[in-house]
């Protein structure tokens, strides 16, 4: 594959920063978008849960063709996804930054990039969901679970208005990722969810949706370990 220009948000560590340095061999131009530095590409330093920060994106990719945009950040709670979380101690600060960074800053970046996703061959849109916006899934972080179910609303509302310009829309929803950081977590015993997917898995997943023709819309993928929980 190879592209002109990617946008990875979320790319200064854990998935984002694996997906940047995975996809910065196949394109010209990839932007690294973070608020700390990002180690490989074009590095953007936006806060896009700020409508400041999502117009240095979209002022930064300018009148070209942007091929692809991936929306690999998230937040979550304080002590989510370990033992300690508990409901009754989230901040309102807490909540309302896990919301505006997992919800509402993908849908603003979206809308801003659209006249660039339009001018080229074959826009891809993917954004990074969770097992946790699952009905299935026992998930107990209320603010992480309410913005990653909000994303696939997002995801099946943007295929019915973007199917016209053949923008395709993609909302991956794994389990526990590989991450250095995650497989640190799990070995320590500080991360419920079990097993860890591994991390070429997913990146092979986001090539074969990268990989499609204008022809053809994946939706969603929901990506759990084969031991994990909540399955």
């Amino acid at each position: 594959m190879a592209f002109k220009t990617v946008v990875v948000a979320g790319a200064s560590r854990g998935i984002g920063l694996a997906v940047a340095e995975h996809c910065v061999e196949q394109c010209s131009r990839l932007l690294a978008v973070s608020r700390t530095p990002a180690p490989v590409g074009e590095w953007l330093q936006a806060d896009l849960s700020d409508l400041a920060g999502v117009q240095t994106v979209a002022e930064a990719v300018g009148a070209e063709p942007l091929d692809a945009l991936l929306y690999m950040g998230g937040t979550w709670e304080e002590h989510a996804f370990t033992r300690e979380y508990r409901f009754e101690d989230c901040t309102d600060e807490d909540i309302t930054r896990v919301i505006g960074v997992n919800l509402v800053a993908p849908i603003r970046l979206v809308q801003a990039l659209l006249p660039a996703l339009r001018k080229s061959d074959n826009p891809k849109v993917i954004f990074m969901g969770s097992l946790s916006g699952r009905d299935n899934f026992p998930g107990r972080e209320v603010a992480n679970s309410a913005s990653k179910f909000g994303l696939r609303g997002v995801v099946h509302a943007l295929r019915q208005e973007l199917r016209p310009q053949r923008i395709g829309v993609t909302v991956i929803n794994p389990g526990n990722v590989g991450t250095p950081e995650v497989l640190e977590d799990l070995a320590n015993d500080a991360l419920v969810g079990g097993e860890a997917i591994p991390l070429s898995d997913l990146l092979s997943v986001i090539d074969c949706v990268m990989s499609l023709s204008r022809a053809t819309c994946i939706k969603e993928i929901d990506l759990p370990a084969m031991l994990g929980e909540g399955a």
